[in-house]
């Protein structure tokens, strides 16, 4: 078992910045790729960023690349996700999720076969 715990989200305005975190505990982190995920209201949830087990190779939506960072740091569990020049159309709650599959956290395929995923972060942005 993985568990994933989000932190990070808030209110902010148009432009401003954010930065998400999600620690993990459980099995070793490294073995796991990992990603981040959102849902906005009435919508289904939507692949954000994804991360190599490494690190070295990183998938972005094309709606956030260039504003989005993804991240992570091994030796302390943790996968980030740096939300720059925020827009009104970023509202949504943030998910973390881990699987053995860089397909699986890049959304490729079911999101119900997902491995392991976080309880969500709440982002707003106003205009």
């Amino acid at each position: 078992q993985v568990q994933l715990v989000e932190s990070g989200g808030g209110l902010v305005q148009a432009g401003d910045s954010l930065r998400l975190s999600c620690a993990a505990s459980g099995r070793t982190f490294s073995n796991y790729y990992m990603g981040w995920f959102r849902q906005a209201p009435g919508k289904e949830r939507e692949f954000v960023a994804a991360i190599s087990r490494n690190g070295g190779s990183t998938t972005y939506a094309d709606s956030v690349k260039g504003r989005f960072t993804i991240s992570r740091d091994n030796a302390r569990n943790t996968v980030n996700l740096q939300t720059n020049s925020l827009k009104p159309e970023d509202t949504a709650v943030y998910y973390c999720a881990a699987d053995r599959s860089y397909g699986a956290v890049r959304g490729l395929g079911s999101q119900d076969k997902v491995d392991y995923w976080g309880q969500g972060t709440q982002v707003t942005v106003s205009s």
